[in-house]
């Protein structure tokens, strides 16, 4: 998958936004990020910590906790080059119904 691809698909959950915070361009709905893209093949994504470590066993070449606090509270690396397009897909919305309002995510039939 290409970083304009995974850019068009996260702009296509519902209030989603472009931003960008410390210099990284994210995504966010609201306030609340549920990407970012920090470099060249590699998004981060706001998982909960038991969503996290089921990914990182399943896909432990795709995925990596990110280092220190952040990766303690679910912010993965996902290496998305070589991914699986369906994998991606799944793991972008569940990050997004992670932040996005419990109304948002209702009214869109849970994304």
């Amino acid at each position: 998958m290409l970083t304009e691809e995974l850019e068009k698909l996260a702009l296509s959950l519902p209030g989603t936004q472009e931003n960008a915070h410390f210099g990284t361009r994210d995504f966010r709905v609201g306030k609340r990020i549920f990407m970012s893209l920090p470099e060249a093949g590699r998004a981060v994504f706001k998982f909960t910590p038991d969503q996290q470590r089921m990914l990182l066993e399943m896909e432990p070449g795709v995925c990596a906790a990110v280092p220190g606090g952040w990766g303690e509270r679910g912010w993965t690396s996902f290496y998305f080059v070589d991914a699986d397009e369906e994998l991606v897909r799944q793991s972008m919305e569940t990050a997004w119904r992670n932040v996005a309002p419990k109304s948002l995510v209702k009214k869109n039939g849970g994304a």
